[in-house]
């Protein structure tokens, strides 16, 4: 099951305390970018991010994006702007930034 663009139009629009937001399509999914670092993504209407040692502290669920692939977070508080906008700074701080 592909995500739909109303549910990826929704998650952008939660996003939107965030500058620098961009979102690319990959066979039916999208994976998000914060300041061209790749946080996460969008996988059958769920908003997953990397695990990362800085975002361990919001006790996410693990789960699949996809088969085959290494497990990410699920984001369950989609409403939640403030706590979305934490939750991707805290994973961004976290991750290398390629050069």
């Amino acid at each position: 099951m592909a995500t739909t663009k109303d549910y990826r139009d929704f998650v952008l629009e939660q996003l939107n305390l965030l500058d620098n937001i961009t979102c690319k399509s990959m066979m039916g999914e999208y994976l998000l970018y914060y300041n061209g670092i790749l946080f996460g993504g969008i996988y059958d209407d769920r908003l997953l991010v990397k695990i990362v040692d800085s975002n361990k502290k919001y006790n996410m669920q693990e789960s699949i994006p996809y088969d085959g692939a290494k497990p990410m977070y699920l984001v369950d508080d989609v409403d939640n702007k403030e706590l979305l906008k934490e939750i991707v700074i805290e994973t961004c701080k976290g991750l290398p930034i390629k050069k």
